[in-house]
């Protein structure tokens, strides 16, 4: 059975997001909101990531993702899914470059 308390958003934020230190504010952010999941560099210049928690958390993620801080400029934030999940690990990690 699900436990429809975890959602899972897998998402893509364009723009100036590679090498202004995006992925690592976004996993303090997600430790901060205890979020599991991952991020991680495109080849194609966007940031991927998959977000893992509470409804409400993983909103406040995409929000943040949505800002980014200076001197990151997001264009967009693409949101592929968000849909109930299992919760399988509390930790957010950055994996390799894709």
């Amino acid at each position: 059975m699900q436990d429809t308390d975890t959602y899972r958003a897998h998402i893509f934020i364009s723009g100036k997001v590679q090498g202004v230190g995006f992925r690592y504010q976004l996993q303090q952010t997600a430790r901060r909101l205890n979020l599991g999941g991952w991020v991680r560099n495109r080849r194609d210049g966007r940031v991927e990531a998959v977000l893992i928690g509470s409804r409400q958390n993983v909103d406040a993620g995409i929000a943040w993702a949505k800002q980014g801080v200076p001197p990151a400029e997001v264009t967009d934030v693409a949101i592929l899914e968000i849909q109930p999940c299992p919760l399988v690990s509390s930790q957010f990690v950055i994996e390799d470059t894709l």
